[in-house]
């Protein structure tokens, strides 16, 4: 339904729950090289994945070019971070659209965040908190975004 993004994850069992959850919710996880732990294959990432990840849409790349030259970037593309003012409920989207997350110790880099300033989105938190854990990151947008579409949901 959606495509997950993960740039650079570091640590595997954010991965294997964020694979879950993209089960769940018939969501392709992408996965965008160099990881910050060994191959997917560990057994963190396998254990907090449980039992789905062989069910998982999962495709991994060397880096943001190889995935750019198989799922070009475009407006279509949204990226969570806390250097924006424009909320995650506030565009509207559809099926198929791409959520970028960022390494878990440093978010999206500045460079990708000036290519598309208008798919910026964020999770407003109401005090001094960085940042959520970012498999809570992802739950909340991606469910957002299946609310928006809860009609090609049911559907599944």
């Amino acid at each position: 339904m959606f495509n997950i993004v993960l740039l650079e994850p570091r640590m595997p069992g954010n991965v294997g729950t964020i694979g879950r959850l993209a089960y769940a919710t018939d969501s392709v996880l992408h996965l965008i090289k160099p990881y910050g732990f060994g191959e997917i294959t560990q057994k963190e990432v396998k254990r907090a994945g449980l039992d789905y990840w062989e069910h998982l849409e999962v495709c991994e790349y060397e880096n943001i070019q190889e995935f750019w030259k198989k799922n070009p970037f475009g407006l279509h593309h949204y990226l969570a971070t806390t250097k924006t003012k424009q909320a995650y409920f506030e565009p509207t989207y559809k099926s198929g659209d791409y959520f970028y997350f960022g390494r878990e110790d440093a978010g999206l880099p500045e460079t990708l965040l000036n290519q598309s300033i208008q798919t910026c989105i964020n999770i407003p938190m109401v005090n001094e908190a960085r940042s959520l854990n970012i498999a809570n990151s992802v739950s909340v947008i991606i469910y957002d975004a299946i609310r928006q579409n809860i009609t090609e949901f049911r559907k599944l």
